[in-house]
């Protein structure tokens, strides 16, 4: 059995899975003809690049998109306010842009339809895209809970010196280290 696919079919196939992960016809818009691929050596799409830019990876353990810093622009133009997005405090909009962790208690907004595990847009009142980043609960505890981590930044908007979208070292944060020592 080969699993060597077209480019075309890369493409729909990549296409298809960001209509099932982000709403129907999000796809075409995400990934628009001209992307191309990194294969992993069994020969499935592991990388979706377009201009040479990583737009998303497909995870291997089960098939979803998790998003580079511009395929997440291109996902907030393609998909409407307030989808997929947590709405962050003016305040603490400068960290998150570095790549800082989404808190609770910075959350001002979320769609109720996000689930814990899902990709989502972090964005300011303003819907300027700050980060993207995974849920760690869903949209409708993050407005519930004070304390604790909403979203777990991937990558924010700013950019270092060589050029890159920040990532998050994983070196914990203060409120999670000042927890980490608690017995509940």
């Amino acid at each position: 059995m080969s699993t060597g696919y077209s480019e075309n079919s890369s493409l729909r196939r990549v296409q298809t899975i960001a209509d099932y992960q982000f709403g129907w016809r999000v796809g075409t818009g995400m990934f628009p003809e001209g992307c191309t691929f990194i294969f992993s050596t069994t020969g499935r799409i592991r990388q979706i690049l377009f201009g040479g830019t990583r737009l998303a990876t497909v995870r291997a353990s089960d098939g979803r998109l998790t998003l580079g810093f511009e395929g997440a622009k291109r996902l907030s133009s393609v998909l409407p306010a307030p989808d997929y997005r947590v709405v962050i405090r003016e305040d603490v909009s400068e960290f998150i842009k570095k790549g800082k962790n989404a808190f609770a208690k910075h959350v001002v907004a979320a769609d109720p339809k996000i689930r814990a595990g899902d990709d989502v847009l972090v964005v300011d009142t303003n819907d300027r895209l700050l980060a993207c980043g995974v849920a760690v609960v869903s949209g409708t505890e993050m407005l519930a809970f004070n304390y604790g981590v909403a979203v777990r930044v991937r990558q924010g908007s700013e950019k270092d010196a060589s050029g890159k979208y920040q990532s998050t070292p994983d070196e914990g944060d203060d409120e999670e280290a000042r927890h980490a020592g608690r017995a509940d």
